[in-house]
Formats: C-alpha cells, sequence, structure tokens
C-alpha cells in the first residue's frame, strides 16, 4: 500500500492528466453514460473545480505573510514580456484578414495574457521555488489582465454596446473571488487565531493533492470543450501546435528572465528565481482562458486554454520528475 500510494505522489500530475481524458472519452463514447451519466458529472465538475481550488489556495496561503510579499526586479521584466507580446499579437490580428491564421494568432494572444494560475504556488513550492514571490505576481498579472483585456480585445473582436466597465467585471468576477477570498480568509486566520493557523500550516503540504483532483476535473472539462468545439483536426493540431509554442516560450523565457536578474550571487538562490519566474509566466489559469476565447473571442479560440492546460501540466510533470531525479 505505501508503495501505492508513493507511486501516486510522485506521479500525480500525469495520472490526473490521463484521468480527466479517459473519463470524458468513456462519458462521451458509452451511448448509455453520455445521456445518464455526462451531465451529471460535468455539472460535479464545474461545481466542484472551483471549490478545490479555493481550499488549496486557502491552505497555500496559510503559509504566506502580507509581509513577505515583495515586488521582485524579474516581476515587472516577465509582465512588460507578457503584455507586449499581447498587444503585438493584438495588432497582428487586426491587420489579418478574417481566417485559418487569424484565428491561430488570436489563439497565441490568449495564450500570452492569460494570468497565470492562482495554483502556480503549488508547483513552485513543490519544485523549490518561491511560494511568496508567485503569489505577488498572481496578484499582479491578474490586475493587470482585467485592465488591458477589455481594452484590446475590442480592436480583434469589437462589440456594439458592451463597455470597457461591462468587460472589467466581467473578467473581475472570474478571476478575483477565487483568488482574494481564499488569501483575506487566510490572512484574518494568521493574525486572529493562532493555534488554528499552525495546526492549517502543518496540512499545508495537502494542497498538491486538492491540486491533483482539481486538475483532473480541469483537463476532463478542458477535453470536452475540445471534443464539443467542433472543429476538425487539422485546425486542432494547427491550434495544438500554436498553444505548444507558447507554452515552451512561456516557461523557457520566463526561466531565462529569472535566473538573469537574479539578486542572488549563488546558483541554488538564481535556480530558484528561475524556477518561480519560469512557473509564474509559464503556468496558466486554463479555465479562464477557455473562458476568455468563448465569451470575448471566438469559440474556436477558446479550444487553445484546454491544450495547453495539457501542454503546462506536461512541463510540469517533466519538472516535477527532474526534481525527484536530483533529489535521489
Amino acid at each position: 500500500m505505501s508503495r501505492i500510494l508513493e507511486f501516486i505522489k510522485d506521479w500525480m500530475l500525469p495520472i490526473a492528466i490521463v484521468a480527466g481524458i479517459v473519463i470524458c472519452l468513456i462519458l462521451h463514447l458509452i451511448s448509455p453514460l453520455s445521456v445518464s451519466a455526462e451531465p451529471a458529472f460535468s455539472k460535479f465538475a464545474k461545481d466542484i473545480q472551483p471549490i478545490g481550488v479555493a481550499l488549496m489556495l486557502f491552505l497555500q496561503f496559510n503559509k504566506v505573510s502580507p509581509r513577505d510579499l515583495r515586488f521582485r526586479k524579474w516581476h515587472l521584466l516577465v509582465l512588460v514580456f507578457q503584455m507586449a507580446a499581447f498587444v503585438a499579437l493584438a495588432l497582428l490580428a487586426v491587420a489579418l484578414p478574417k481566417g485559418e491564421v487569424r484565428i491561430l494568432v488570436e489563439c497565441a494572444m490568449l495564450c500570452f495574457i492569460c494570468p497565470t494560475a492562482a495554483a502556480a504556488g503549488v508547483i513552485t513550492d513543490k519544485l523549490g521555488g518561491s511560494l511568496t514571490d508567485t503569489v505577488t505576481y498572481v496578484v499582479i498579472i491578474n490586475f493587470m489582465a482585467a485592465l488591458a483585456i477589455p481594452l484590446v480585445i475590442p480592436m480583434v473582436h469589437p462589440v456594439e454596446g458592451v463597455s470597457f466597465m461591462t468587460r472589467f467585471m466581467s473578467i473581475c468576477s472570474r478571476v478575483f473571488p477565487l483568488l482574494v477570498f481564499p488569501l483575506l480568509l487566510a490572512w484574518l486566520v494568521r493574525y486572529t487565531m493562532k493555534k488554528l493557523h499552525e495546526k492549517l500550516v502543518g496540512i499545508a503540504g495537502w494542497a498538491f493533492y486538492i491540486w491533483g483532483f482539481t486538475l483532473c476535473l480541469s483537463i476532463y472539462l478542458a477535453t470536452k470543450a475540445l471534443i464539443n468545439s467542433g472543429i476538425s483536426i487539422w485546425a486542432a493540431i494547427l491550434i495544438g501546435i500554436v498553444s505548444l509554442l507558447c507554452t515552451i516560450i512561456q516557461f523557457v523565457a520566463g526561466r531565462r528572465i529569472g535566473r538573469g536578474v537574479s539578486q542572488y550571487s549563488d546558483d541554488a538562490h538564481k535556480l530558484s528565481d528561475a524556477i518561480t519566474a519560469g512557473q509564474s509566466f509559464g503556468q496558466k489559469n486554463n479555465g479562464f482562458l477557455i473562458w476568455l476565447g468563448y465569451t470575448w473571442m471566438t469559440p474556436v479560440s477558446s479550444v487553445a486554454g484546454g491544450l495547453y492546460s495539457i501542454w503546462q501540466n506536461l512541463v510540469n510533470s517533466w519538472e516535477l520528475y527532474e526534481q525527484r531525479h536530483h533529489n535521489e
């Protein structure tokens, strides 16, 4: 039994990815299940996933003190890179005629502007990065994305009668409740219930397993969105290639920026900054990405969110494998 638990712990991410895809395919392809079980399970996944994410963040945020949140040089450089790529791709999309190429550019736009997943700190902490620096960037990029998206998206997909404030509030309602409430609650516990806070810090490691469960649901929903998109195999392959390139670029660029501007001289701290910046730039809030594409862009572009979710978690799986191999 202990070996089974150790195996699950070591391979949590690939198990969650495969499980999410397999569950979706079984419920979709087997006719009796597609009618009786699939709607109920989809509702369960949509309802439970945000609760799981909020609980996971609450456990993680108990380890973060407000005094530990500091602005780093790499925060600014990664933010500038992210925003510049988003605006440049938006201008390119505007210049292109409607068609496959423009849709691919729009997919890349979404992959770059999508804010960091609030759960990025879970993997960052596991890899030896800084949880507090990740949380700082999560707050920064979510706020900046909420400002930038309503300003830029109308250039690509103008909608009559929809104001900046409408878009801004729509985005905030999707992002900030899951991010701000767990953080404020964790800090309330920290300063008012010391004993409870100590116990919660002791079980903060459970956030990784909760994340594995929510990841399974996320992959299930992403696979379902891909199946229901109705796009051709060729279009899915092209979007997959674009989202894979965006994934690689952001993880690699983040790591290089973090290492390059690290305030430390020793390799251990440089590596920690590289890991933190890489995860902060590369690990995205895929549920938000899918919603953004479907709501404000085109339903086809939302497929990039589901595929990005698979690519980024394969990267995370590889990083965790390398970390275990190094430790051993």
